[in-house]
């Protein structure tokens, strides 16, 4: 698990491309017609001279053009390439990288709505297109938020309540099923409220609770499958993977924890391709440098951060267990997918660097965090940067296939077309901090 105990407070300098952008729209109305061009368009941006990494794996296309209409990509290619509208709005990004938002597949977001909304807008800040929160969610307002446009917010998917076996004490969030009639009423109320996935725990905590059965987690599944529901599981164990796979899974939430993979286990997941991997790597117990969140993380607050980042000069054997797992996956050409856990707006970042760790090449985490997550949760419109799809993407300083960490170096934020008011976040969540004495 990757949360953080934090209190948003950040600090953001406008960029010179929002303020170029904010002039560019100013004086579109004034510029004449270049020769060759189409006829004038509404809404109409293009965007020249970035390299583009389109998120489905291709070489990136250097020097690139693409156009935006109505909050869609129309067009992607070359400079020089496209049939641009008369008037259309020029945004020069030579020396930038872009690439699709993220979209993060297992996260656990808050059912208080002005709570669940912050969240939203903080993960929008850090480059987060959409994330479904996984199992956690009571009441309307999760359902609510799906069905709305949040301003300068990242969507959010839910799969309602989960399912798992009693747990006093720790949740009353999830079902808690000890029967075969409870699993599938369990599922049919999900389906009812149209969850976009159907959430399990097979887990007994350390030995504090019972654990789900292969017959209760089979029936789940099967009722869910029954009514057009995919299902994802919290594991642990390679023996409940294995169970789990069997019984017809479409996805684990996390890798396996408890030790390396065996032959078995990988025809199993080989023997299934449509099956989705979503690791969720542990920290990895190393020394990191904190000083990207110098802007985005009140100086007294990424103090505290900064003296507990510290580690040893090796990976926890619990990250490396997890790490050789994805990388076998990975190699046998499992579909791997991405997300954090928790709520933690920048870690994603933190999760595409430990995935490079483990042994993914930053192309593979980002086609992961991109395309995988996005076509795992239905979410057609987006992942990858091509003419059809939502306008959701990044604009880097530097070149992530050359250093994941570039991932990071965010110059803006466009969803659905426009670009994130990361300045007017910033003062938000700064005065935020300042009242919560972050």
């Amino acid at each position: 698990m990757r949360e953080m105990i934090f209190r948003p407070s950040v600090v953001h300098h406008p960029s010179a491309l929002h303020r170029g952008l904010l002039l560019l729209l100013a004086l579109a109305g004034c510029s004449s017609a270049d020769e060759g061009q189409s006829p004038a368009a509404a809404d109409t941006t293009v965007f020249e001279g970035a390299r583009l990494i389109t998120g489905d794996g291709a070489q990136p296309i250097e020097d690139a053009a693409f156009l935006l209409e109505n909050g869609r990509f129309t067009q992607v290619g070359r400079r020089g390439e496209l049939d641009i509208p008369v008037g259309a709005v020029r945004v020069d990004l030579t020396g930038k990288t872009v690439m699709p938002a993220i979209v993060n597949g297992h996260m656990h977001l808050s059912s208080d709505r002005e709570e669940r909304i912050e969240q939203l807008e903080h993960n929008a800040y850090y480059g987060t297109a959409a994330g479904t929160s996984l199992g956690s969610d009571v009441g309307e307002a999760p359902f609510r938020i799906r069905e709305e446009v949040v301003p300068n917010g990242a969507r959010a998917l839910t799969a309602g309540r989960g399912i798992t076996r009693p747990e006093q004490g720790r949740s009353e969030a999830p079902y808690w099923i000890d029967t075969e009639e409870e699993a599938r009423s369990a599922v049919q109320e999900l389906a009812g409220q149209e969850v976009d996935i159907v959430k399990i725990w097979v887990d007994d905590r350390g030995g504090q609770y019972e654990k789900m059965t292969p017959t209760l987690y089979g029936a789940v599944i099967e009722e869910a499958h029954r009514l057009g529901l995919l299902v994802i599981a919290h594991i642990v164990l390679l023996e409940d993977a294995k169970g789990l796979l069997r019984a017809g899974l479409d996805a684990f939430a996390h890798g396996v924890r408890d030790q390396d993979v065996d032959p078995e286990f990988l025809t199993l997941l080989t023997a299934r391709p449509d099956f989705v991997y979503l690791p969720n790597l542990p920290d990895p117990d190393l020394a990191r440098d904190l000083s990207w969140l110098s802007g985005t993380v009140a100086p007294d607050q990424l103090a505290i951060m900064q003296a507990a980042a510290t580690g040893g000069a090796e990976p926890s054997e619990a990250f490396a267990i997890q790490a050789r797992n994805l990388n076998q996956a990975n190699q046998a050409g499992v579909t791997i997918a991405f997300g954090t856990d928790g709520s933690t707006p920048w870690a994603v970042h933190l999760e595409m660097e430990d995935m490079v760790r483990a042994g993914m090449s930053p192309e593979e985490v980002i086609v992961a965090a991109t395309r995988n997550s996005a076509a795992l949760m239905g979410i057609d419109e987006l992942g990858t940067i091509q003419p059809g799809k939502s306008a959701d993407f990044l604009v880097l300083d530097a070149n992530p296939l050359d250093d994941i960490t570039n991932s990071r170096r965010i110059s803006s934020v466009y969803l659905r077309g426009s670009p994130v008011d990361r300045e007017a976040l910033s003062a938000k969540f700064i005065a935020e901090g300042v009242r919560s004495g972050g």
